[in-house]
């Protein structure tokens, strides 16, 4: 009897073994079949019209560059400005003197003298005169020569004075002052340099800058005024990332070295060096691409990989990348994939 009831307790617990294992088991196939939860997908690629853009120098230049000209011939005494300097209008730049002024200055002093003197024996004359004829001891044709007299000395004072007048003008023009407000980026002469009536000592580009592009002729024919470009950061470095926009104001009829020029208005460039160049990008045209933004971009062995979204599952894939735009976009900045990708892929981040 109690060799039974060990048996039957042993297939008792046999087939609860077996029970439990089974059960564990399902459980382990549940689980694995909900597998792990899928990434989140980060961008949807598509394909989209962009901008053609093409990347070319530009050349801060001055819309307006004026010369500070000497109104009279003389040397160089003095010179108060130098390149770089910011000057404004009516500032004296330099002054110009003339030796031969103060001579005729003095000269003109001395008659003067002479002329005063003489003007004052005219009217004491003039004066006795007037008092003989009242009493009928001269004729009046006497105090006729008496009164011509006084007024020829008069009026040979007044223009030794004029004259006197007129070479303390031209001594005040030797001051050369600046025409308009800007900024000097030339002085031709220095202190001691003799120069002549209209020769000008300095060179003033006027506050307002512009970029000066020079656009080959096969981008030329998209290009049109009123047109948005993107300028770049100062500095010609392999990073470049535009930083500001400027529009197309002017575009010149002329093809020059298989260059067409235009200018473009773009805030900010009074900071600028004249002449300094910067990295521009000007549209060329629209074109159909494919744009994912950069950071969901890898490398790896010197490839460039992005993740894609296969089946549920994330798999790199190797791309082939192109230009990135210089703009930012809520994305990002965006980068071309030339090839790797076609519309609707789903990306996940690296």
């Amino acid at each position: 009897m109690f060799r039974m009831r060990s048996v039957a307790m042993a297939a008792g617990l046999a087939i609860a073994a077996l029970t439990s294992g089974c059960g564990e088991k399902e459980d382990g196939r549940k689980s694995e079949a909900a597998g792990p939860a899928s990434p989140t997908v980060a961008y949807t690629v598509r394909e989209q019209q962009v901008e053609d853009l093409k990347a070319v120098l530009a050349t801060v230049r001055s819309k307006k560059v004026v010369e500070a000209r000497v109104r009279t011939p003389g040397t160089v005494v003095t010179l108060n400005v130098a390149e770089g300097a910011h000057v404004e209008a009516g500032q004296v730049l330099g002054v110009v003197a003339d030796p031969k002024l103060a001579l005729r200055i003095k000269a003109s002093d001395a008659q003067i003298v002479a002329l005063e003197s003489r003007l004052a024996n005219a009217k004491a004359d003039l004066e006795r005169t007037t008092e003989l004829q009242r009493r009928g001891v001269v004729p009046q044709s006497r105090l006729d020569q008496a009164k011509t007299a006084f007024d020829v000395a008069a009026n040979e004072l007044a223009a030794a004075r004029s004259e006197r007048a007129v070479i303390e003008r031209q001594a005040e023009e030797g001051q050369v002052l600046a025409p308009s407000v800007g900024r000097v980026i030339r002085v031709p002469v220095t202190e001691g340099s003799v120069v002549l009536q209209g020769e000008s000592i300095a060179t003033i580009a006027a506050n307002e800058y512009l970029l000066r592009l020079e656009v080959p002729e096969r981008h030329a024919r998209f290009m049109k005024v009123g047109d948005v470009l993107k300028v770049g950061q100062r500095g010609l470095g392999p990073d470049q990332q535009a930083i500001a926009e400027g529009r197309i104001v002017q575009v010149y009829p002329e093809i020059q070295n298989g260059r067409v020029v235009a200018d473009a208005e773009v805030g900010g460039l009074g900071d600028y060096f004249v002449g300094e160049r910067t990295l521009t990008w000007i549209s060329a045209g629209k074109r159909t691409s494919v744009l994912v933004p950069e950071e969901l971009t890898f490398k790896r062995f010197g490839l460039d990989y992005v993740r894609l979204l296969a089946d549920d599952r994330p798999i790199d894939v190797v791309v082939q990348l192109g230009q990135v735009s210089p703009a930012e976009t809520a994305q990002g900045r965006l980068v071309e994939a030339l090839a790797g990708l076609k519309s609707g892929d789903r990306l996940v981040r690296p």
